[in-house]
């Protein structure tokens, strides 16, 4: 599975922006699709995770009610809306899969993207 991440950008607080993650794959019906994110100097977080099939979602505290994960079968694409952005939310967005799984952490990830990067000012 290759994955390609785009979308990020400058925004200021209280705005939103879409990320997309496009999949290459055959199919995605066995995959969980997550983004997480990296600030400087502090360890990679889960932002959201889909399970590709039925589309369940999951959410932690810190975005839950402002963020919101989709998936187009079709286009074998995820996205990111972010609503209500904060500075705090600057960091650089992967979108990783997972296997037959739906990891919390980063170690349960085989494949990522490269990034996208998103700045929130002040």
């Amino acid at each position: 599975v290759q994955l390609q991440a785009s979308g990020g950008g400058l925004v200021q607080a209280g705005g939103s922006l879409r990320l997309s993650c496009a999949a290459s794959a055959r199919t995605l019906s066995n995959y969980c699709v997550a983004w997480f994110r990296q600030a400087p100097g502090k360890e990679r977080q889960l932002v959201s995770v889909i399970r590709w099939a039925g589309g369940s979602t999951y959410y932690p505290d810190s975005v839950r009610g402002r963020f919101t994960m989709s998936r187009d079968n079709t286009k074998k694409t995820a996205y990111l809306q972010m609503n209500n952005l904060k500075p705090e939310d600057t960091a650089i967005y992967y979108c990783a899969a997972a296997y037959n799984s739906r990891p919390l952490t980063p170690s349960g990830y085989d494949y990522w993207g490269q990034g996208t990067l998103v700045t929130v000012s002040s």
